[in-house]
C-alpha cells in the first residue's frame, strides 16, 4: 500500500503532504506518517519551518470511519496533534475544502493557519454522539473564543473561512495557489519565537462570565433536550475556561470515553452508516446509467409544487411549472420568490443567487409546455381520479424517455402508471413538507418501474441534497404507513381518558419534535379528510366539520393564539367526551407507559410488516425515513434500531399487554414474533 504521507522541501520550508483519497481521513497510516515527518523536519537543521497540506479536494475532513468499532491503532489523534504543537519549528496548516473534526484539531495543533476563502472548518463529532477528543474543546475556545467554540461543537455546523478568520481561528485568507502562499507565510514566521501554541492561549478564556453557559443552554433548549452529546461538548468547553489546559484535556478525554461507550453514540454511528446504505438499490446493477435530466416539469404551484420546484432551481436545474389559472400561478411563484428572499435575508443566499434561481423558472398555463421536460412531477390534490386524469394527459404530451413522477403520499403508483403506455417510466417521488426544506425523499418503486428510472431518481436526490429511500407500493409507503397505527391508537387513547397534551408530552419527552396531535395541527387536520361535514365517523371528522383544521385556522386539537401558541381546548374535550359516551367507553387513568406501548410499539410492529412484505429494502431504511421525515430522535437510531435496543421480546410483551385494547383490525407481525422468539434483531 502506498504511504499516504510524503514530504518535499521548498527552500528551507518542509511541506508535509497528505494524499489519502477521497477526503484525507485521519487513518492510522496518516497519523503515523504525520508524526514521522514532523520529527524528521525537526531533526533536519536545513528546515526552518513546516507546512502541512493535503492533495485532492480537501484538507483532513475527519476520522477514518472504517476504524469505527475496531481496536485503536497508535498513535491516537490526540498524540499526533500534541506532537505537531510541540514542534520547535513553526508549523503552518494550509486549509482548503473542509477541516472537520480531527482535521480542525490538526489545524489547531499547528502554530498558524492559512485558508482559501471557500474553506470550511468545524467540529461535526456531535452528529456521531461524540465530541472533538483530540484537544478540540480545549484549544478551540482558547483560539476562537468561547461563543464560537460552543456553536461549532454543540451544533456540529461548520463555519466559513471568513468567520474563522474574524474569530482568530484562521490567521490569513489567501487567494490563488494555497501552498505557495502557505510557504511564503512560513518564511515570514520562521524566526518568530515563542511559537504561538494554541494550548497556551489564555486571553479569550479569561474573565468569561460563567452565566454564558446557562444562557447558551436556555437559548438552545431544543438542542439539549434528551441529547447527551451537545451537553458534554458544552461541559468540556466550560472546563477549558475553569481548568488549566492539562486538566481540561483530561476532562475532555473522560467525557469522550463516556460518550463513546454510551448508547446514543452507538445509535448515531449506526445511523451514519444507515444513511449511506439507503442509497444502494437492491436488485439494480451498479452499471445502470441514469437518464439525463436537463429540465424538470412540475404540475401544481401550491405549497408542495412550489417547494419541489425550489429544490431543482437551487441546484441549477431549469423548471417549467404549470397551473390551471393565472391567479394560482402568480400566488405560487410569489411564495417561491418570498421564500428565497427570506433565505437571502438570513445570509444563506445572495441576491444574485435568488435572481439566478428564479431566472431558471418558466411559469405556464399550457400543459403542452411539459413536452420539453425530462422529468415531470405531478404535485396536485391527493385524489386517485385527479392523478389518473393528469397521467393520461401526460402520456400524450411527454417526450419519449421522460420520467413521469407522482408526489403522492399514499396512493398506488401501479394504478397511476396503468393509465399510461409507459409504466416503466413512472415512479413515485414523495417529497415531505415543506419540500424545499425537509431532507427526506421516498422513491416509490412501481412493479414496472425501470432500473434506470430508479437510478436517475436516486442520483437527482443527491443533486438536490435530499436523502432518498426506496419504498415499495403500499398504502402510505414506509413513513405514512407507520404513522397510521400511531394516529389510530392516539385517537383511541383520547376516548379512553388520555388528553392530547398528555399524549404529545410523552412523545416530546421521548425526543420527538412534537406529538401526534401537535403534528396533525401543524400539517393540517383536514389532510386526507373526505370533505363531507355531515359524515362524522371520528374525532378528526368532527373537528374538520367545524373548521378546526389546525394552526392554519387557529384551532385544531388545540386552540391557538395570534402567535400560534397552543392551549388545551374545552371544545375539543367535549367532542372527545361525546364520542366516548356514544361508544360506551368508560374513562380511566392512562399511564405514560401505555401511551408508549400503543403508539410507538405499534409503529415498530407495522415496520416489521413493511419489512416482511418487502416494501422496504432493509430495516435501516425505515430508520432513515423516520429520522429525516418525522423527526425521530437520531440519538435513538430510528424505530427499528430503538426496538432492537429495547429488546424485541420487550416490544412483544408490551403489545401483548395492550392487545385487547388495540382493536379488531390490529394484528401482530409474524416477523416481529419470530425475531423476538429467536432473540434476533432487525438491525445489525
Amino acid at each position: 500500500m502506498t504511504d499516504p504521507i510524503s514530504s518535499e522541501n521548498h527552500g528551507d520550508v518542509r511541506i508535509i503532504w497528505s494524499d489519502n483519497p477521497p477526503v484525507n481521513a485521519l487513518g492510522a497510516a496518516v497519523r503515523q506518517g504525520l508524526v514521522r515527518e514532523i520529527e524528521a523536519a525537526e531533526d533536519d537543521d536545513s528546515v526552518k519551518a513546516v507546512v502541512i497540506a493535503c492533495k485532492g479536494r480537501t484538507f483532513f475532513a475527519g476520522a477514518d470511519i472504517t476504524e469505527f468499532g475496531k481496536p485503536p491503532v497508535m498513535p491516537w489523534l490526540p498524540t499526533v496533534v500534541d506532537r505537531i504543537e510541540a514542534c520547535e519549528k513553526p508549523v503552518v496548516a494550509a486549509i482548503h475544502g473542509t477541516a472537520l473534526g480531527g482535521g480542525c484539531e490538526v489545524a489547531l495543533g499547528c502554530h498558524y493557519r492559512v485558508a482559501l476563502p471557500s474553506a470550511k472548518l468545524g467540529f461535526p463529532e456531535v452528529n456521531l454522539g461524540l465530541l472533538p477528543g483530540a484537544g478540540g474543546t480545549q484549544r478551540g475556545p482558547r483560539v476562537a473564543g468561547v461563543e464560537l467554540a460552543l456553536k461549532m461543537a454543540t451544533t456540529g455546523k461548520p463555519i466559513t473561512a471568513g468567520e474563522a478568520h474574524d474569530a482568530g481561528l484562521v490567521d490569513r485568507i489567501v487567494e490563488g495557489d494555497l501552498v505557495q502562499h502557505a510557504v511564503a507565510y512560513a518564511e515570514e514566521v520562521k524566526d518568530v519565537r515563542p511559537l504561538p501554541r494554541s494550548s497556551e492561549h489564555s486571553d479569550k478564556i479569561e474573565n468569561v462570565d460563567p452565566s454564558v453557559f446557562e444562557d447558551y443552554k436556555k437559548a438552545n433548549a431544543k438542542l439539549f433536550r434528551g441529547d447527551v452529546a451537545p451537553l458534554a461538548n458544552l461541559e468540556c468547553i466550560k472546563a477549558a475556561v475553569e481548568q488549566p489546559y492539562e486538566q481540561g484535556v483530561m476532562t475532555e478525554r473522560t467525557k469522550f470515553m463516556e460518550l463513546m461507550s454510551g448508547p446514543q453514540a452507538k445509535a448515531r454511528q449506526y445511523f451514519f452508516f444507515a444513511e449511506r446504505k439507503a442509497a444502494k438499490i437492491e436488485g439494480v446493477d451498479d452499471s445502470v446509467e441514469p437518464r439525463e435530466i436537463k429540465r424538470v416539469g412540475v404540475i401544481g404551484a401550491g405549497t408542495m409544487g412550489g417547494g419541489i420546484s425550489m429544490n431543482f432551481l437551487t441546484a441549477g436545474i431549469p423548471v417549467t411549472i404549470v397551473e390551471m389559472n393565472q391567479e394560482a400561478l402568480d400566488r405560487g411563484t410569489g411564495v417561491m420568490l418570498k421564500n428565497y428572499q427570506s433565505t437571502a435575508r438570513k445570509g444563506r443566499m445572495t441576491e444574485e443567487q435568488v435572481e439566478g434561481a428564479m431566472g431558471l423558472l418558466k411559469p405556464s398555463l399550457n400543459f403542452d409546455d411539459l413536452g420539453e421536460c425530462d422529468l415531470i412531477i405531478e404535485a396536485v390534490y391527493e385524489n386517485m381520479d385527479v392523478k389518473k386524469d393528469i397521467f393520461t394527459k401526460l402520456d400524450g404530451i411527454a417526450k419519449n424517455g421522460a420520467i413521469l413522477a407522482s408526489n403522492t403520499s399514499y396512493l398506488d403508483i401501479n394504478e397511476i402508471a396503468s393509465v399510461t403506455k409507459r409504466p416503466e417510466d413512472v415512479v413515485g417521488l414523495h417529497f415531505f413538507s415543506p419540500a424545499n426544506i425537509m431532507k427526506l425523499l421516498e422513491v416509490v418503486r412501481g412493479d414496472k418501474t425501470a432500473d434506470d428510472v430508479l437510478v436517475t431518481a436516486m442520483a437527482l436526490a443527491k443533486k438536490i441534497r435530499k436523502v432518498a429511500v426506496i419504498a415499495g407500493v403500499c398504502y402510505g409507503f414506509i413513513g405514512n404507513r407507520m404513522l397510521i397505527p400511531r394516529q389510530l391508537q392516539a385517537e383511541k387513547l383520547l376516548m379512553e381518558g388520555a388528553t392530547p397534551q398528555q399524549i404529545d408530552k410523552v412523545h416530546v419527552e421521548f425526543g420527538m419534535p412534537m406529538g401526534p396531535f401537535q403534528m396533525a395541527d401543524l400539517a393540517g387536520v383536514d389532510i386526507g379528510w373526505h370533505r363531507d361535514p355531515e359524515r362524522i365517523e371520528s374525532i378528526r371528522d368532527a373537528l374538520c366539520a367545524i373548521d378546526r383544521w389546525g394552526q392554519k385556522k387557529g384551532a385544531g386539537f388545540y386552540d391557538y393564539d395570534e402567535n400560534r401558541r397552543p392551549s388545551p381546548s374545552e371544545k375539543v374535550q367535549s367532542i372527545i367526551d361525546d364520542f366516548a359516551a356514544k361508544q360506551g367507553i368508560e374513562k380511566r387513568e392512562i399511564s405514560d407507559q401505555e401511551i408508549v406501548e400503543r403508539t410507538l410499539y405499534t409503529m415498530v410492529n407495522e415496520g416489521a410488516k413493511i419489512l416482511d412484505e418487502g416494501k422496504a429494502q432493509r430495516a435501516s431504511d425505515i430508520d432513515v425515513v423516520w429520522v429525516y421525515g418525522y423527526g425521530w430522535p437520531v440519538y435513538r437510531g430510528g424505530p427499528m434500531y430503538w426496538a432492537d435496543s429495547e429488546g424485541l421480546d420487550t416490544i412483544v410483551e408490551g403489545l401483548k399487554r395492550q392487545e385487547e385494547r388495540l382493536g379488531d383490525d390490529w394484528s401482530f407481525s409474524q416477523l416481529l414474533l419470530d425475531k423476538a422468539e429467536a432473540g434476533e434483531k432487525f438491525t445489525r
